[in-house]
């Protein structure tokens, strides 16, 4: 998976906005103004950072080659997935997984929005 087919999954979530809010060599997607994904674009090994649970993410860095703490984030939280290492539908998952993460944190009124019909 490349830069571009992460960047064109993360908006293909529900309610997903970008930015560049620390400049042009990162872009940052979000659910309600709250952080699930960072693509940091000056490096040259492609990676993105998502926000896993802190056990699941610590044991993702145990066992798995090119799941590694972020590097300029908090490290219990944030995880660099680095895209040529790990399968393409993994990273979706993670991205997933990530953007769930942070629409639970969200007030319930502002989750409903995103929440699927399914009854």
């Amino acid at each position: 998976m490349n830069i571009e087919e992460v960047r064109d999954y993360a908006l293909s979530l529900p309610g997903v906005t970008e930015d560049s809010p620390y400049g042009p060599d990162m872009i940052v997607f979000r659910i309600e103004q709250k952080i699930f994904l960072h693509m940091p674009l000056e490096y040259a090994d492609p990676r993105v950072s998502v926000k896993l649970p802190p056990e699941e993410g610590q044991s993702l860095r145990e066992h798995t080659d090119g799941i590694r703490p972020a590097y300029h984030l908090n490290k219990t939280h944030w995880n660099d997935i680095y895209l040529d290492i790990i399968d393409g539908d993994e990273v979706k998952k993670l991205i997933h997984e990530s953007y769930m993460l942070v629409l639970s944190k969200l007030p319930k009124k502002l989750r409903m929005k995103y929440e699927r019909k399914n009854t």
